[in-house]
C-alpha cells in the first residue's frame, strides 16, 4: 500500500472517512526543473531556526522590523528601494521575471539581507489554467484537486513568485455570492478534503500559502461582497472552521482575514478569533496578514477613529502583516515609542514573519533565474494535467433520450455563442513578455473529434466574446436552423464573476434567453453549454432544450474536454459541489438544512414553504449525469451498535447497469435521529469516486468515526451523542438506499 498524501493525513485528523481514492500517491514530479516543495521543518531544524531568528532580532532596529511586517503592491506608490531600505517584508502583483530578480537583488543588498517574500493570487493558473476551484470540487477527486494546485504554484513558481494568497476556502451556500467560483461550495465535509488537498498542492509545487479568508466571509447577508455576517458559535466550528483547520494541519504557511464584519466585529479587529483562537488554541506557528488594506477599512467599519487607532486595534487583535494599507509602515513604530505598543508584541509578529521565511528556506534559496519562465511556462505536462482535471469537471444535468453523445446520424453541428467561438488569453502573461497559453475554440475541437464528414458551423451571437450584449442573433438562429443539433454556450464571463460580482438575480441575463428562446423556436435538438462561475437559475428553458452541460470555468482545456463530452471520447463523471435552485428567491438553497416542526408533506398552507415556487431545488447537491447507468444495492453495516470510540463501517455494491465504462461518486450521508437540538437531515461523512466497466460490479467500503458525527455546542464544546443514525447511500443528497446505526455510550 502507498504512502497516504499529506492532505489525506491532515483532512484524517478532522474527518476521518475519507475517500478511498485519496490513497493514490501524489503524481510524479515531471523532469525538467522540479519546484523546491515548501514545508515546515521539525525538530532540531526548527529549534534551530527559533535560534537564529533570535540573533536576527537582536541586530534589527525598529524600523527593520516594522519594514518585516509591510506588505507593499506593485502600483505608482511603490518604490524599488523600499525593500533594499528594509521597508517591505514582502511585495504581491509582481508577475515580470525581471522584476521579480530586481527584487530580489535588492533584498541581499539590504543591511541584513533578509529575503522577500514575493507574492500573487495564483488561484488556478498562472500561464495554463485549471479549472476554478469550484470546478475542481466538481470533479469530487481530491487527487485532481491537489495536481491542479501544484501547477498553478508551479507555474507562478517559475517567474519567481513564492507566495499564493490561496486556498480560498471560505464556507457559502449563497450563489449570489460572486467569490462562489474560488471555494469548493456548500459542503463542510467535501471543502474540508478538499482544501487540505490544495495546500499541499501549492507546497509540492513549490509555494507558501494563505488560509483565507478567516474567517465567515462566504456568508456576507444577501450575497453581497463584503457585506456583514452574523454567525453562531455552534455554526461556526461546525461548519466555517473546519475548512481551515484541515488547511493548518497540512501545513498552511500564513491565514489572511476577512475583509467583512462578524457579529458585529470585523474580522481584522477581532482579538479572540485570531490572537486567542487561530494562534492560541489552533496553535497556528506562521503569521496573519490583513486582507487589501482592510487594516484602513476598521476606520469605515466604525471601529477605528484614524489610521493610528486602526493600527492599534488590527495590531492588537493579531494581525502580523498589512497589506496595502500604508498604516504599519505610518504609525506603528511611533506607537511602540510612545508605549502604546510594545516592542515585545512587535518582535513577536516580527519572529513569525521570520519563521515562515526561513522554513520556506527563502535564506538559503538560489537566486531566481528568469529563464526558467520561458521554458517552464505553458508545458505539454501542464496542459495535459489541465484537460485530465476539466474532463472530470463536466456536469451533466440533463440528456433527454440520450442525445448524448451526439449520434453518427448527425451530420451538422450548429455551435451557438461567443463564448464557445472565442480563444481565451489570461491576465498574468499578457503584459509580461511571457509565453502565452491561449484556449482552443469549442468549435475547432468539436470539428476535429466530429471529423471532416460532419459539417461544424458557428455563430457567435452576442456583440463581444464577454457575451455582454446581443449581436447578430437572426445569423444565429439561421445557422442553428441549418444544422441536425445546436449547441449553445451561455453565461459569465470577462468581469462578471469573483471579488466584487454579487447577483441579485440568478436568471440568464435577457439577451442571452431571448437568443436561446428563438433558437429552440427552431425546433432543432438543443444543447446548453453553462459556462458560469456559480449556479444559476436554469429553469427557463431546462423543459425545452434536450440537454444541459455544467461548467464551472473549466480552464485552458476546458473547451476539449466539453468536445470530448459531447462526442463521448469522455464519459461525464462531474457532480455538483452547490445546489440549482428553480428561483433566486430560494437562496440560500443547499441540501444539510435543519429539519422543521412543519415540514413540506402535503402542501397544506401552514406547512414550510412558498406560494409560488416549489421548496425543493432544481438540482440536488451531488447530483450529476453519466452516459451510464449507475445502480446502488446491497448496503450493510458491520454491526448495528457502535460506541463512541468506535467506527461506523458498511459497504454497497455499485453496479454500472448499462452504458460505458464510467465513474460514479459514491456518496454517504448520516442524520442523527434525536438529539438536545436539531440535527440536519444529512450531512455528506464519506465519498468515494469509483471507476466501474460496463456491466460490472464492484463493492464500496467506507468507514465514518463516530467521533465525526458531533456537533459544537453554544459554548464552542464538542458533542457526540449517543442514539440512533441513518445511514444514506446514494449518487446524490437525495439518496435512499438507507440503513440504521444505534451509537452506544
Amino acid at each position: 500500500m502507498p504512502a497516504s498524501p499529506r492532505w489525506l493525513l491532515a483532512a484524517a485528523l478532522l474527518l476521518g472517512s475519507l475517500p478511498a481514492l485519496a490513497q493514490t500517491p501524489a503524481p510524479p514530479v515531471p523532469a525538467g526543473s522540479p519546484p523546491v516543495p515548501r514545508a515546515w521543518k521539525t525538530g532540531e531544524e526548527a529549534a534551530a531556526i527559533e535560534r537564529r531568528i533570535d540573533a536576527l532580532l537582536a541586530q534589527m532596529t525598529l524600523e527593520e522590523k516594522v519594514g518585516q511586517l509591510n506588505l507593499w503592491g506593485r502600483g505608482d506608490e511603490f518604490r524599488m528601494e523600499w525593500v533594499e531600505e528594509g521597508r517591505t517584508g514582502a511585495v504581491m502583483n509582481f508577475v515580470t521575471p525581471s522584476e521579480i530578480r530586481a527584487i530580489q537583488l535588492r533584498a541581499a543588498r539590504s543591511r541584513l539581507r533578509i529575503p522577500a517574500i514575493i507574492a500573487l493570487d495564483a488561484i488556478n493558473g498562472f500561464a495554463t489554467y485549471m479549472p476554478q476551484p469550484l470546478g475542481q470540487a466538481a470533479t469530487f477527486n481530491p487527487r485532481l484537486v491537489e495536481l491542479a494546485s501544484y501547477w498553478s504554484a508551479r507555474e507562478a513558481r517559475a517567474v519567481g513568485i513564492n507566495w499564493t494568497f490561496a486556498p480560498m476556502i471560505d464556507m457559502t451556500r449563497d450563489a449570489r455570492w460572486g467569490r462562489v467560483m474560488e471555494g469548493a461550495g456548500e459542503d463542510v465535509h467535501l471543502a474540508s478534503i478538499l482544501a487540505a488537498a490544495r495546500t499541499v498542492g501549492y507546497h509540492r509545487g513549490g509555494l507558501a500559502t494563505s488560509a483565507k479568508h478567516y474567517i465567515g466571509y462566504g456568508e456576507a447577508e444577501g450575497g453581497r461582497d463584503y457585506n456583514s455576517v452574523w454567525i453562531p458559535v455552534s455554526k461556526l466550528w461546525d461548519y466555517h472552521m473546519p475548512p481551515f483547520q484541515a488547511s493548518l494541519a497540512a501545513g498552511a504557511f500564513t491565514v489572511m482575514t476577512s475583509l467583512s464584519a462578524m457579529n458585529g466585529i470585523a474580522s481584522t479587529a477581532d482579538r479572540h478569533l485570531v490572537a486567542e483562537v487561530l494562534k492560541g488554541q489552533l496553535g497556528f506557528r506562521g503569521f496573519v496578514v490583513s486582507d487589501f488594506e482592510s487594516v484602513k477599512e476598521l476606520i469605515a467599519h466604525g471601529q477605528a477613529a484614524d489610521g493610528p487607532d486602526a493600527v492599534r486595534r488590527a495590531f492588537g487583535a493579531g494581525i502580523d502583516m498589512d497589506m496595502m494599507a500604508g498604516l504599519y509602515d505610518a504609525h506603528l513604530a511611533q506607537l511602540v515609542r510612545s508605549g502604546a505598543i510594545s516592542e515585545a508584541a512587535v518582535n513577536e509578529s516580527v519572529r513569525r514573519v521570520l519563521r515562515v521565511k526561513l522554513h520556506m528556506g527563502l535564506f538559503e534559496e538560489a537566486p531566481y533565474d528568469p529563464a526558467l519562465a520561458q521554458r517552464d511556462l505553458g508545458t505539454a505536462e501542464a496542459r495535459e494535467a489541465s484537460l485530465e482535471i476539466a474532463r472530470e469537471a463536466v456536469i451533466l444535468l440533463k440528456n433527454d433520450n440520450a442525445i448524448l453523445p451526439l449520434k453518427p446520424a448527425v451530420r451538422s453541428v450548429a455551435v451557438i455563442g461567443s463564448l464557445a467561438t472565442h480563444q481565451e488569453d489570461w491576465q498574468y502573461t499578457e503584459n509580461a513578455g511571457l509565453p502565452r497559453v491561449i484556449s482552443p475554440r469549442l468549435t475547432d475541437q468539436l470539428q476535429t473529434l466530429l471529423g471532416s464528414g460532419v459539417g461544424v458551423s458557428a455563430a457567435a451571437g452576442f456583440a463581444t466574446h464577454c457575451s455582454l450584449a446581443a449581436g447578430d442573433t437572426a445569423g444565429a438562429v439561421a445557422t442553428a436552423r441549418a444544422a441536425d443539433v445546436a449547441v449553445v454556450m451561455l453565461g459569465e464571463d470577462c468581469e462578471q464573476y469573483g471579488e466584487g460580482t454579487s447577483r441579485a438575480h440568478l436568471d440568464l441575463p435577457a439577451h442571452q434567453q431571448a437568443l436561446l428562446d428563438a433558437v429552440i423556436a427552431t425546433g432543432k435538438p438543443v444543447v446548453v453549454i453553462m459556462h458560469t462561475s456559480r449556479p444559476f437559475v436554469l429553469t427557463r428553458f431546462i423543459d425545452r432544450v434536450a440537454a444541459v452541460i455544467q461548467a464551472f470555468h473549466l480552464g485552458t482545456e476546458g473547451r476539449t474536454a466539453i468536445a470530448e463530452v459531447l462526442t463521448g471520447r469522455t464519459n461525464p463523471s462531474g457532480k455538483l459541489p452547490m445546489t440549482f435552485p428553480r428561483a433566486t428567491g430560494q437562496v440560500p438553497i443547499y441540501y444539510d438544512r435543519l429539519p422543521t416542526g412543519r415540514p413540506r408533506v402535503k402542501n397544506f398552507r401552514y406547512e414550510t414553504g412558498y406560494l409560488d415556487e416549489s421548496m425543493e431545488p432544481l438540482f440536488p447537491f451531488g447530483f450529476g449525469l453519466s452516459f451510464s447507468r449507475f445502480t446502488f444495492d446491497q448496503l450493510t453495516l458491520s454491526s448495528p451498535t457502535v460506541p463512541r470510540s468506535g467506527t461506523v463501517a458498511g459497504s454497497v455494491r455499485l453496479t454500472n447497469a448499462a452504458g460505458p465504462a464510467g465513474q460514479e461518486v459514491v456518496q454517504v450521508y448520516v442524520r442523527q435521529r434525536v438529539g438536545q437540538r436539531s440535527r440536519p437531515v444529512r450531512q455528506l461523512k464519506h465519498f468515494e469516486k469509483v471507476a466501474v466497466a460496463a456491466g460490472a460490479s464492484q463493492t464500496v467500503t467506507f468507514r465514518i468515526p463516530v467521533q465525526a458525527l458531533g456537533y459544537h455546542d453554544d459554548a464552542g464544546r464538542y458533542v457526540v451523542e449517543p442514539g440512533e443514525y441513518d445511514i444514506f447511500v446514494g449518487g446524490d443528497s437525495n439518496a435512499t438506499l438507507a440503513a440504521r446505526v444505534t451509537v452506544t455510550e
